[in-house]
């Protein structure tokens, strides 16, 4: 049976920079929790799969998981992908892990969530779906608009005229790849081995979700604005 649209998150157990950074809590709960919850929920999701060569992931994941066990819509979307060692070294590529699932699982396009981006929604997902439906496309990224004024080292601007210098509110800005998901069609990735090709489409997130939480001063900003979210202050 395929799942139409199927989300995969690849979470590793070696995290160098934050020590278990997938599971050490967040805002009270699992790093992780917070895009596996918002993939659960979408309801243009069939599937949800993370891919993990960690015991101690999957248990956290199972955990997670209990709070979807009496709600029928969600009660079996969760899984687990056993990830072979050689696919969860530092050299490893998200492309390999989503190729791996390919092997494992029968979708029709593949959503790769990235578990540092915890601001992730369902609502998200939901229009992202939709959009590559309606375009027609065989891949797709997320990204935030991002308004800032670029040079190179040589002193030569990139993106704006210095003699025409434009007002904020006038400036159309650029799109910046936050990293947050990918949309990509099953065939592309079977011949392309790659996330992005063909036909792409661009899906514009919140401001705020171009957070990527790599550093503790990150975990410490990302933590500050999920409690907010929670506690309906923003």
């Amino acid at each position: 049976m395929s799942c139409g649209f199927s989300a995969l998150i690849p979470l590793r157990g070696g995290s160098k920079g934050i020590i278990n950074k997938n599971i050490k809590l967040m805002a009270g709960k699992p790093l992780c929790a917070w895009v596996i919850e918002s993939a659960v929920k979408a309801e243009s999701v069939d599937c949800v799969y993370v891919s993990t060569e960690s015991f101690e992931i999957k248990q956290a994941v199972v955990e997670i998981n209990r709070q979807f066990i009496n709600h029928d819509q969600y009660k079996n979307k969760l899984k687990i992908i056993d990830r072979p060692d050689k696919l969860a070294n530092d050299t490893a590529s998200t492309e390999s892990v989503m190729l791996h699932c390919l092997e494992e699982v029968d979708f029709d396009a593949l959503i790769t969530i990235q578990a540092t981006s915890p601001m992730l929604t369902s609502d998200d997902l939901n229009q992202a779906v939709r959009q590559f439906k309606q375009e027609k496309l065989d891949s797709l990224l997320s990204a935030v608009v991002f308004k800032r004024f670029l040079w190179n080292a040589d002193g030569a601007a990139i993106n704006y005229d210095p003699c025409k210098r434009p007002r904020r509110q006038d400036f159309t800005g650029h799109l910046m790849e936050n990293g947050a998901f990918y949309i990509t069609d099953r065939d592309l990735l079977k011949k392309e081995k790659c996330r992005l090709g063909g036909k792409i489409g661009v899906y514009t997130m919140h401001d705020i979700s171009a957070i990527e939480i790599d550093e503790l001063s990150d975990w410490a900003i990302a933590e500050a604005i999920l409690k907010q979210k929670v506690s309906g202050d923003i």
